[in-house]
């Protein structure tokens, strides 16, 4: 009998979504501090026949932690406890700032849904950098026997800088963060950022990657951090195949599809439209994004095979849902939404169900 489903109802769905995720969030480092969470890296811990590499790096599962759960780096370990195969930080912008005003994150419960317009809350990459710098050495001395989680930082436009002025911006987190990181990824698909979409256009993104791309290999010279870049699921098809071709060129990583949505009709939602509409603006995710994403995914495998690595987001709930996503062609798979529905065990169970999936059980 899961526990979770029923805490969820009577405790969290009541409470206010951001208070409910600084709460959970607190109960998760809680546990890390208290040493339970020690004992969950080892029973919790994906079977190491789930290891797979990408990038060059080694990861103990194909399973991750997407971006904007853990915002500045502060649970970095107790999360990899839970059984994600990689912690992708952020989304960290150059300088500290607050985020959107509040109300701003917001459950669709029917759809298992969520929209939020955070808008990059973080505490900027100076402050992060000796937190993720952190983890990797806790990392280092936990799984010295065994294959650690990785630890991805994404990186963002501060509000507050003007477009004009933005690949400078991204300079300042690339120099603090890629010394840090396992791996960057470049947002520049978030809607909650005014303009920053506007930077997923071939002749606004080809720079900005090839600066990041080249401000990474300047400052790390003991090893090359892979580098990746998120896009948006609301990008024509035509896009998308252009800013994967223009990612191979540029000796990109990878690429991460698909960031939250802007889009509310057509995506099968059973949830009050006047609810959603008084909502307002921001980004959706969580289970009604799924189609889109995975489409998205076969798009770019069919246009670019196996020269990049492909990174599947939106819609993931279960262990199946990942694995038809690396049927797709991703080479790894992150999810965000879904964590906060299913509780601190979601990880476990889809490593659980990827590996009787791969015996054939």
């Amino acid at each position: 009998m899961r526990i979770y489903p029923t805490l969820f109802k009577l405790v969290f769905t009541p409470m206010d979504p951001e208070k409910a995720h600084h709460v959970g969030f607190w109960g998760v480092n809680t546990l890390r501090k208290t040493g339970v969470s020690n004992i969950g890296r080892k029973v919790l811990a994906p079977h190491p026949s789930l290891k797979t590499t990408v990038m060059g790096l080694d990861f103990p599962s194909p399973f991750g932690l997407a971006a904007g759960f853990d915002k500045t780096g502060a649970g970095i370990a107790a999360l990899a406890n839970l059984g994600f195969g990689h912690i992708e930080v952020g989304t960290v912008t150059g300088q500290a700032q607050p985020g959107n005003p509040q109300p701003r994150l917001f459950r669709l419960v029917e759809d298992k849904a969520v929209i939020n317009r955070m808008g990059f809350n973080n505490d900027g990459a100076a402050t992060v950098g000796p937190r993720v710098a952190a983890a990797r050495a806790d990392f280092d001395h936990e799984y010295a026997d065994k294959t650690r989680p990785i630890i991805g930082v994404n990186i963002g436009k501060t509000k507050v800088v003007e477009f004009d002025q933005a690949i400078e911006d991204y300079l300042i987190s690339t120099r603090t963060l890629a010394p840090q990181a396992d791996y960057l990824a470049v947002n520049v698909s978030s809607p909650n950022t005014p303009g920053l979409r506007d930077l997923q256009a071939v002749e606004t993104l080809r720079p900005l990657l090839k600066a990041v791309r080249e401000e990474a290999d300047r400052v790390v010279t003991d090893r090359r951090v892979p580098l990746t870049v998120k896009i948006a699921p609301d990008l024509a098809d035509e896009d998308i195949v252009e800013v994967a071709k223009m990612a191979i060129e540029l000796g990109l990583d990878g690429i991460i599809a698909t960031n939250t949505t802007i889009a509310r009709e057509g995506l099968g939602l059973t949830s009050d439209m006047n609810k959603v509409h008084e909502i307002g603006a921001g980004g959706l995710s969580g289970a009604p994004v799924a189609r889109r994403s995975l489409e998205v995914l076969k798009l770019i495998k069919s246009s670019v095979g196996d020269q990049l690595a492909l990174i599947s987001v939106g819609g993931v709930t279960t262990g199946r849902d990942v694995q038809e996503r690396l049927d797709a062609g991703a080479d790894l798979v992150q999810g965000y939404t879904a964590f906060l529905y299913e509780g601190p065990l979601w990880a476990h169970h889809i490593n659980r169900e990827l590996l009787k999936i791969r015996k054939g059980a």
